[in-house]
């Protein structure tokens, strides 16, 4: 599969390919021109009823997982354009969050890996 994850944060290289923000907010102290996405698919994210509670809690995150995966098959035009990005090449998922385990882009490849 096409589909990779990356901190926001970490520098951008061009074996990136299409570079795609899953995040609802914008992540702190980051400029545009910094971030260097190729689109802003927020989305995909998660509700912010659902982000909020998860508070990025480990010992939420198999509860967390659940729902989310939930969300994602109820939102078929987000879920249509990321499967065509992948299919066209390599498709870098961006996140802001610290915990690089316990994340929304975790959970959108375990979804897209489940689909093939």
């Amino acid at each position: 599969m096409n589909l990779y994850l990356k901190r926001i944060y970490d520098a951008v290289q061009k074996e990136d390919g299409y570079r795609i923000l899953v995040d609802r907010l914008w992540p702190r102290g980051m400029t545009k021109e910094r971030a260097s996405i190729d689109f802003w698919l927020k989305d995909i994210a998660p509700t912010t009823e659902l982000r909020k509670w998860f508070n990025h809690e480990p010992q939420k995150w198999t509860e967390f997982q659940k729902r989310y995966k939930t969300e994602l098959k109820g939102n078929k035009s987000a879920i249509s354009f990321l499967s065509e990005k992948i299919k066209s090449g390599k498709t870098t998922l961006l996140y802001a969050a610290k915990d690089e385990e316990h994340n929304e882009a975790s959970v959108i490849a375990a979804y897209f890996s489940s689909m093939t």
